[in-house]
Order: C-alpha cells, then structure tokens, then sequence
C-alpha cells in the first residue's frame, strides 16, 4: 500500500494562498507560490507544460510520479473551479471530501461527504501501489488528526505573504517530524519528513 502524502507549496510565514482565494481568482495573490514550476528549462516528466530547475525536476516528479489518488477539500475544489471537471494531477483520480456533493462535480470525480477515513480509504483503493496526495489545508490537517499521514512535504517559497489560508488548522497536540529530505533549489526549498508515530 502507498503512503498518504501531504505536500504543498507554502510561504515561509505558512500560507497555501495569498489574501482573498476563490473561484476564479485562485491563490488570490499568492499565486507567485507555483513560480518555481515554470522558472527552469527541466521539463517535468509528470506535468506538460512544467518547466521547473533541474533539483526541482527531481523532487516534484520523484513525488508526483508515485501519486496514484488525490484527496482534495471541497474549499480547495471550488476555489481551483472545480479542476475543470477532472482532476489536479494528470493520471491520478480526484476524490472530493466534501459535506455533500457540490453541484459541479463531474461524473469523473468521486464525492465522498462521509469524512477523511472514508475519502483516503477509497483513495487508497484506486491508487493501488501509488500514493494519495492530499490538496488543502483543512484535509491535510483532518487526516493528521486521524493519524492518517505518512509524510508531509513543503515546497518552502521564500516570501511573507502576510495573509491567506494557513496550511495548518488548529491540531489536538504536538506531531513529531522528522526531516528526510532537504533540497534548496532556485526560489524554492522543498523539505521532506516522515511524520512520526
């Protein structure tokens, strides 16, 4: 079975998006986050279109390669326009954790309104081998609280964005990491760690 990973782009002050995210505005203005995709002359082997450092390169489609299932929020969902009825990543299927199902969703997208155990166990099943990716601060810090998380990676931008969405919601205690992978790339460091059990 693949891991449940947690990796996102984010501020050094902790922000997934800058002030005022939302349908068709997107990261609001923290869009300059994902600059680091397009600001190298490595294509990825993942993502068309991604022109990313060659240490960037390495990491991102080390990472997505391995992804079998993304898990996204419903705020993550409307806020990125429903991913156009598909789905973030190019191969992986998206599960929507979700209150009830949200009234753009495709046929292609599967709503899950019976919580984060439910939406990663169903993702676990059609990711086989491969890892869940999780999208969203809120199902991030749902599935730590489940105990859920193998490892949770930042792709550290070097702004302060000041404002935004946090990545982190309030936890119930302390989550020990432990640092596995640390590579400093040009306007991004990516830091990888295993969350202790």
């Amino acid at each position: 079975m693949g891991k449940v990973i947690s990796a996102h782009a984010v501020s050094v002050d902790g922000y997934i998006t800058g002030r005022d995210p939302g349908p068709g505005q997107g990261l609001g203005d923290g869009g300059m986050l994902f600059d680091w995709y397009f600001d190298g002359d490595t294509p990825s082997r993942v993502f068309d279109g991604f022109k990313l450092s060659e240490a960037s390169a390495r990491v991102f489609d080390d990472l997505a390669g391995r992804v079998g299932a993304i898990v996204a929020g419903h705020r993550t969902y409307v806020d990125s326009d429903g991913f156009s009825g598909g789905s973030p990543h190019p191969t992986a299927p998206l599960f929507v954790l979700a209150h009830d199902r949200p009234a753009a969703a495709s046929a292609s997208q599967t709503v899950v309104t019976t919580g984060i155990e439910d939406a990663i166990a169903a993702a676990r099943e059609a990711a086989g081998d491969g890892y869940v990716g999780l999208m969203g601060g809120g199902v991030a810090t749902a599935a730590l609280r489940a105990g859920l998380v193998d490892e949770v990676v930042l792709h550290q931008v070097p702004i302060l964005l000041g404002g935004g969405r946090p990545f982190f919601q309030s936890l119930p205690g302390h989550i020990r990491l432990r640092l596995v992978e640390a590579v400093a790339a040009p306007g991004v460091t990516h830091l990888r760690y295993e969350v202790q059990r």
